[in-house]
Order: C-alpha cells, then structure tokens, then sequence
C-alpha cells in the first residue's frame, strides 16, 4: 500500500480485513497447544431447584474424558461482581440450563459424550418464566440499565390524556430475542508460573480482567486477557460470561491449558438475552396533532439471580415535546435466566412501540407522519429541559423523505397492489444517546518515522483498528499507513467496553489526546530521536467524570417499502432507507457497515426473530438457528444509508457520535407501519410472521 494522508473522513479499508478473509486472524478457540483439554457443560434440565446427586462414573469411564467438575470439587471462587459467574459453587438451580457441571476432555467428541453420559438428579420447585401486563410480582424498580430512573413523570399525564380531543391507547408485545453472533462465546485459559492467560471472546478484556480477578481472588496483574479478534457481540459479549471463568477454573484444576467454546443451542441460557417486554404508549393530542400527554409504561423481565431492568421508556423522556409525560418500568423477577445487553437495549424496543404509537395518531388525524413528527419538535430535552448539542431529526426526515419518494405514495391503506402483493410504505424516527467512558492509551514515536498507538479497545467488527488509526494520523500530520495500533489485551492501556456506541468516542478521545501530548513533544524536539523514541500517555477520566450541560444524542429516520402476500400473508420488505444525523462520519465505508447492519438486525426483529419461553419446561424453545431465524441474503433488499453533515462542538475532539446502534432503532417500526398501510391492519406483537397476518388480509 503506498503512502498516503488519510485524513478524518476518508473511506479507508480495514486493517484486518486480509486476515479475517483469508483465516489467519485467530479468535477465543483458536489458540490450542499440546496437551490442551476441552471443555463441554452439562446444563441444568430443570427450570428451578436443587441439584441432589451427580454421578460421574460412567463420563469418567470414557476414553480421553480427564475430570467432571462439579459444585463438589470445582475450585472456590470469591463472589464475583456478577452472579452469573458464580458457577459450580453450590447445588443451586436458578433457571434451565444453568452449568452444573464441566467435562473435561482431551478432544472436543470426547467432552461432549462425557457430558452426555453424566447423570444428575435434582429437586424441583414450582418455576415461573412468563411474562404478562398484570404480572403479580410486577414492582417499580429504582433504576432501569444505565441508570435511568425506573420512573419520570411530568406535569399530570393521565389528566392530560382524559382532555385531550385525540387519544392513543395501545399496547405492544416484544418476545425475547438472542444477539447470535457468528463467533460462539468461547475461551482458551493456560496457567503459567502463576499468570493467567485468558483467550476470550470478549467485548472489553480489561472488564474480564478485573471480573476473573475478584472472582478467582487474584492480583490483576496475575491475568492477562486476550481478545484480539471478536466474531461479533451485539451486546451479548459486553460483561463477562461464564465460560471465561469455567476455562480457568478447569485450567487451576487440571494445570492444562483449556479450551471451552459454548455450542450454539446453550447460548441462550447463558449468554443473556433481550428480555420480552409488554409496552402501553398513551399520546393525548390535540386535533392538529400536536401532543399534550405522553406516557409510555413497559412491563418486561428479569431473572432471580440478578436485577437486569430493559430502558424501553427513556426514549420517550427525549423524543417529542409535550408538557405532560409519564414514562415507567415495571419489572417481575422469574425462572429465567438473567437477560442482558442486545444491541440498543432499550432503544431498540421502546422505539418499536412509541413510533408505532405515533404512527397510528397520524392515521387517525389524517396528517402525514413525517409532518406529525415534525410537528412535535422539541426545543430542548423533554425531561431534562437541557438544550440539544444538535438535533437533527427533522433533517434526517426532510432528506429521508425526498431520497425515498415518500410525498409519491398514496397515505389511504391498502390501495397498492401487485398481483397478490400488497404494498406499502412506513416510516420512523431513531434516536441514541452520545456516551463516554474513561478511556487510556499511549502514543510512541520511533526512529525511523513510524508510530504505534497502544489502547485496550476492542475491535467486535467495527473497524476499530483502522479509524483509531486515522484518529492518531490525523494529529500528527502523517499518512496512517505510518501508524500500528495496538488492541485487544488487558496488558495495554485500560480501554472502556465496546458497547453503548461508546467505543470510538471514548478510545478515540484518548488516542487523540495522546497523540497530541506526543506531537507537541516531537516538535519541541529537533533533529533524530532517541533509539527508545518518544512516548506519550493520556486518559480521559476528566472528560468522561464531567457532565456536559447538553442534552447529547444521534437521531434518525427510516423509511421501508413491504410487499405482502395476500395467499400467504409473508411480507417482503423491497426498500429501507435511513438518513442519519451522527456527527461526523470518520470512515464512511466502515460507517455504512454499522448502519446497514443495524438496519438488517431491526428487519429481523420485525420480521422472523423471537424466542418462546416454554411455559412447562421452562426454557427458550428458539435454541438454534435452524428455529431462530435471523435474515438471510434472500431477506435483505435494497437497503441504503445516508447521512446528513452535523458538526457538535459539544461531543469530543472528533466531533464524532456513536453510529453501531442507531440503525436498528425504530428499523422494525417503519417495516410494521408500512406493513399497516400496505394491509389496512394494525398489529401489535413481533415479529410479524404469516400466521399473525393471515387472518386480516382478504
């Protein structure tokens, strides 16, 4: 590759694109030495109770099959700082599928038939694992994730809505849905000298790092995590998960590197999940369509083991101006296992069900619903009353509109028709917050005109590497080919977790403010450097402490074109398009990756994704992706991103906001609305499967 100036902005091919496409990039499971045992779960087959005997003989009597860890011989762990790494510490059931025991093997086949052939009895208790809107065991929790308030309220709400001449009253169903990255959670664990070296998948190996520490009763220093290359997380990789622990303990116990990758169908028990929530959205409004009460209340799930509480109402606290609101989380502590992070959590489902809402006061005032959007502009932050560092929703609406052709399309349902296929077009807006996380890196200068950035971040098929790499380029005023980067280890600078569309912001600010620390440096030294060369380092715990007086946050709007099939009720989504106000975009080829993925993820939502709890046996039926069903090629259309220019003086040196998550938001609302106008019919519940269609269509 010749040399070249890659400033901010420029489309630069990621860095390790050549070793993902051509396999040499090695991930959690693909680090084996000789001698290395591998590790299978026998997962708990009884939703709530008591393990009672486990007899490992027969598993034990197999060829190649070394030791079965139980809660009777598992090494001792402190109390971690999550539950769910408590594993193998006692003979407690809390949910199916919890690990009770490990396999130890010297190859894989031979894990999983000792797994297979070990016997465990139990005592069961009554289990409860479904959600519903009257839940007894509903309550009020203090916080949702993040930290938001479990309940806001402003002005009177319910008296707001009684005199409003126009009201909305619906409720909307999300099940439960799986992140699925194509990399299973998997890692490798070797014990030497003393130090733990821990392959993991893992979207922050730092946060692994200190979670093994405290639950292993180690000094931090005595680990080293690896997570180099990830297979996608979506969320699910976010905080540590149990194989990490299981592979250490299993490597204490047997001085063997271990090696444990969790199949596919055990992954959502363990791993997390997006938890089922049941939404009532309440708009007040008056007859030009203008708002005066919002309420949105969810009722979602958590498990016994800890309190996860899904943000599904903060969207509301932010998106439309009204002087009353009321938003609140209700939450019921089940047989289930604990959910988690997915990519937008909260976001993700609140979005569904308040664009929806909004969409059927459109339809009931006659008013176009880009025109109602508009309508409801807020001057500043609804609940906080905090002004907008930017807001450009109303942008993002104007330019999605006119690229999709959204003023050609007849607003009467069910008009367009092809053949069979009946068509229609819907819209939605996107929001999500501008997040920062304290964040440390270093810049080095060598001899011989090179640099290299060190910074824990994680690259979980982002493009990391490569726009911290333009990142540090762009401060010191050289082509980026000049510059290594240096990620995913535990050992480097502490970097922040890849999630919460927080990475490139937070890891970005420190790199860029190393690299300035270093430039200055260089330019005060003249003439050849030093054979060590220069160093600089920097964090960003002043920045990410500081509460910024703006209201920060990345809008949206997609617009989808459905075909229906009135024979079969399946629906084909022919177009989305999204217009995005994001700061600004430093690499647009990786930028369009994010976008699209999140936009393909939210038409799986709408369309085929959803996971059934089992009422009697008390697990997820949708274990595999055989019966949990993603979007295919053959699912994915046209689909385009855009985004409009936005400079915010307010974000970071990069004037940057997170792009990861936004796509998904309010994707699988625009798809139900165009699935209403196409039929005439207004459903309610995801994902919108042929059987739930059917009956509504002529």
């Amino acid at each position: 590759m010749s040399e070249s100036p890659q400033a901010l902005g420029a489309p630069v091919v990621r860095r390790e694109g050549r070793d993902k496409v051509t396999g040499t990039a090695r991930y959690a499971a693909e680090h084996p030495e000789p001698g290395c045992l591998y590790g299978w779960i026998v997962p708990a087959s009884v939703a709530s109770g008591r393990v009672t005997a486990i007899r490992t003989a027969d598993a034990l009597a197999l060829p190649g099959v070394h030791t079965v860890l139980t809660h009777d011989n598992a090494p001792r762990l402190e109390e971690p700082d999550d539950p769910i790494l408590s594993v193998l510490q006692d003979d407690r059931v809390p949910h199916r599928g919890w690990p009770v025991a490990l396999v130890l093997a010297e190859s894989l086949e031979s894990a999983r038939a000792g797994a297979e052939a070990v016997h465990v009895e139990y005592t069961t208790t009554g289990h409860d694992v479904v959600l519903t809107a009257g839940h007894p065991g509903l309550y009020t929790p203090e916080e949702a994730n993040g930290g938001f308030p479990g309940l806001r309220e402003r002005g009177d709400a319910a008296r707001a809505f009684d005199a409003a001449p126009v009201r909305i009253d619906a409720t909307y169903t999300l099940r439960g849905l799986h992140n699925h990255p194509m990399e299973p959670h998997a890692s490798t664990a070797r014990w030497a000298d003393g130090h733990l070296t821990v392959h993991d998948s893992s979207q922050g190996s730092t946060t692994v790092r200190d979670s093994l520490a405290k639950a292993l009763g180690l000094d931090r220093d005595r680990i080293t995590v690896v997570s180099e290359h990830v297979g996608g997380g979506f969320g699910s990789k976010g905080t540590p998960r149990p194989q990490a622990v299981l592979a250490s303990m299993g490597a204490r116990h047997s001085g063997l590197t271990v090696q444990l990758a969790l199949p596919r169908r055990y992954m959502a028990a363990i791993v997390g999940h997006r938890a089922p929530t049941v939404q009532r959205v309440r708009l007040g409004a008056d007859r030009d369509g203008v708002l005066s009460s919002v309420s949105h209340e969810i009722a979602t799930h958590t498990s016994r083991l800890k309190e996860f509480v899904e943000q599904a109402a903060v969207p509301a606290r932010v998106m439309y101006a009204s002087p009353h609101s009321r938003t609140e989380h209700r939450v019921a502590a089940l047989d289930v296992p604990s959910p988690s992070w997915m990519r937008a959590p909260g976001e993700a489902s609140g979005m569904y069900a308040l664009e929806s809402a909004m969409d059927e006061l459109a339809c009931v005032l006659g008013i176009d619903p880009v025109e109602l959007r508009l309508r409801n502009e807020p001057q500043t932050e609804p609940d906080s009353g905090r002004p907008f560092s930017s807001r450009n929703l109303a942008a993002c609406l104007s330019e999605g509109a006119r690229r999709f052709g959204w003023y050609d399309r007849d607003p009467q349902p069910a008009t367009r028709e092809e053949g069979p296929w009946l068509l229609g077009t819907g819209v939605a807006s996107a929001t999500y917050p501008v997040l920062l996380s304290k964040s440390a890196a270093s810049a080095h200068a060598a001899p011989d005109g090179t640099f290299r950035i060190e910074v824990n971040a994680t690259d979980i098929g982002t493009g990391a590497r490569t726009v911290l790499a333009q990142i540090a380029a762009s401060v010191l005023d050289v082509p980026q080919e000049r510059v290594t980067i240096a990620i995913g280890n535990s050992d480097l600078p502490t970097g922040s977790v890849a999630g919460g569309s927080s990475g490139t912001a937070s890891w970005g600010t420190a790199v860029h403010k190393a690299a300035t620390v270093l430039a200055a440096r260089l330019a005060d030294h003249p003439g050849q450097l030093p054979a060590e060369g220069i160093t600089a380092t920097a964090d960003t715990g002043e920045e990410a402490a500081q509460e910024s007086p703006y209201a920060r946050h990345a809008f949206g709007a997609h617009f989808a074109e459905v075909a229906v099939d009135s024979l079969t009720g399946e629906v084909r989504v022919r177009r989305l398009l999204g217009v995005y106000a994001a700061g600004r975009i430093l690499n647009p080829r990786t930028a369009r990756s994010q976008f699209i993925g999140g936009m393909v993820m939210g038409l799986g939502m709408a369309l085929t994704e959803s996971s059934t709890m089992d009422p009697v046996f008390g697990d997820f039926t949708e274990r595999d992706l055989a019966s949990y069903h993603v979007p295919v090629c053959a699912d994915v259309p046209d689909i385009q991103a855009h985004w409009i220019d936005e400079e915010d003086p307010h974000l970071n040196p990069m004037g940057s906001k997170g792009i990861g998550e936004i796509g998904i938001v309010g994707t699988a609302a625009a798809i139900g609305n165009a699935v209403r106008h196409a039929t005439g019919a207004r459903l309610r519940e995801l994902p919108l499967t042929p059987d739930k269609l059917l009956p509504y269509l002529p």
